[in-house]
């Protein structure tokens, strides 16, 4: 293209992007989103379009051979890369300490997890090596497609600020909020060059089944992508209600995974930090949301009649639940060793403790209990629940406990436990073989 400073900056946006001195041209990764942007930026300046093979297309399973002095790194599906480099002792190096890096003797490659924080690791480990550094996409037509990343778009417009104000107007969880918002953004930047109040039907049809048939994403993932599509044309824009050609999925009927009692003792007893204990004791003993334990408040511990209230939890409800003794015992030694102020649990630098530094405190007890199954935060409200089922207690006050709207949702604890299961005989024990 002729010198352009304004063009030379479009181009810098690009992720990636590298000027190839010997043949005077700018090299983008090959994305459809990139060849979109170019596109559309361009237009009737673009005179010729030629795709041309390379390299990668030419050789043997679609992945170059390594050159001295030079880093390619090939992503070819939506989770891993290929690390493609001639024997470098120090580099081999570093390449291990990611994680979950691996080594193909017989292709003769190192594989890594794909994230944008892990390119742009290679990549600056590349440059520090002086190494010429090359990356590529080769998804395959089957591979999962994740969600665009905003930095590869060109100028990705955000969730419509009356989208926002509307929904905090009409009081949606924070969560929600979030959920809707990343959604519709996914949605309007799939069609970059449409005004946003006139979007079709029919686009909106395209745009959910590009989510199933190409991003493959979950059942609850799509009505989201839904809900937030029908709130903006419907609460926002007061549009009339719509009706689109389209069936809703079904929920994934999976069962919860569940810990035993001994598995929970076990979870529990790898924590010696007196806060990381008390925080997961309490969700446990109480079958508290990870969002409710750490919006808990010192108010909201009633040691008298031995209840915690919960305020404006899921679906803008307050509810009480129990407060166990064991737990109660521990909550005094905690708070004469920590003196929360307002919040029960408080963050290092934050009024309240992070969602994430939870998760990663059970991720670490887990492996430390030699604990398989994969269990989140949300397992131990389940086990909760069941635990109290096997032991006798009545549905309707799990129900309670547990602040389902619905019988129906407490139901799925009867398919969980495992009480009576050792009265019951197999046919095959009646056989004589």
């Amino acid at each position: 293209m002729p010198k352009s400073d304004a063009d030379v900056q479009f181009v810098l946006k690009f992720k990636y992007v590298r000027w190839d001195k010997e043949r005077r041209t700018w090299l983008i990764p090959h994305t459809a989103t990139n060849l979109h942007a170019l596109q559309v930026y361009f237009g009737g300046r673009i005179s010729q379009f030629i795709e041309h093979k390379t390299a990668i297309e030419n050789a043997r399973d679609e992945t170059p051979l390594p050159i001295e002095g030079e880093l390619v790194l090939v992503r070819v599906n939506a989770h891993r890369l290929r690390v493609i480099i001639a024997y470098n002792p120090q580099l081999v190096k570093e390449i291990k300490q990611l994680p979950f890096a691996k080594w193909d003797d017989k292709n003769r490659w190192w594989s890594v997890p794909f994230s944008d924080k892990i390119v742009q690791q290679i990549k600056d480990t590349a440059l520090t090596h002086r190494l010429k550094f090359t990356y590529n996409e080769t998804l395959s037509p089957l591979a999962v497609i994740p969600r665009k990343a905003k930095e590869l778009m060109v100028n990705p417009r955000p969730c419509p600020t009356d989208m926002i104000l509307k929904m905090k107007e009409l009081r949606y969880s924070e969560a929600t909020i979030k959920s809707y918002g990343a959604a519709f953004e996914e949605f309007i930047n799939h069609f970059p060059l449409d005004a946003i109040d006139e979007i079709d039907e029919k686009k909106i049809i395209e745009f959910c089944r590009y989510l199933v048939l190409d991003r493959k994403v979950s059942a609850s993932t799509q009505n989201t992508a839904i809900n937030a599509i029908k709130f903006y044309y419907e609460k926002v824009l007061g549009g009339k209600r719509r009706f689109y050609a389209l069936q809703r999925p079904q929920r994934d009927k999976a069962l919860p995974v569940v810990l035993s009692s001994d598995e929970v003792q076990r979870i529990l007893n790898t924590v010696q930090n007196l806060k990381h204990k008390m925080i997961l004791s309490l969700i446990y003993a109480s079958g508290l949301r990870i969002s409710e334990a750490i919006r808990l408040k010192i108010k909201d511990i009633d040691s008298h009649r031995m209840q915690i209230r919960i305020e404006q939890s899921k679906g803008k409800k307050d509810r009480y639940t129990l407060l166990s003794p064991k737990a109660l015992e521990l909550l005094r030694k905690y708070y004469v060793q920590y003196k929360p102020i307002d919040y029960l649990f408080e963050g290092q630098d934050t009024p309240m403790y992070s969602t994430r530094s939870i998760q990663q405190i059970l991720k670490v007890a887990c492996q430390k209990a030699g604990i398989k199954k994969n269990v989140t935060v949300h397992t131990l409200r389940h086990s909760f629940a069941t635990h109290l089922l096997e032991n006798g207690t009545d549905l309707r006050y799990i129900q309670l406990l547990l602040g389902h709207e619905s019988s129906k949702t407490t139901e799925i604890y009867t398919h969980l436990t495992t009480k009576g299961f050792d009265q019951i005989k197999s046919p095959l024990d009646t056989l004589e073989i």
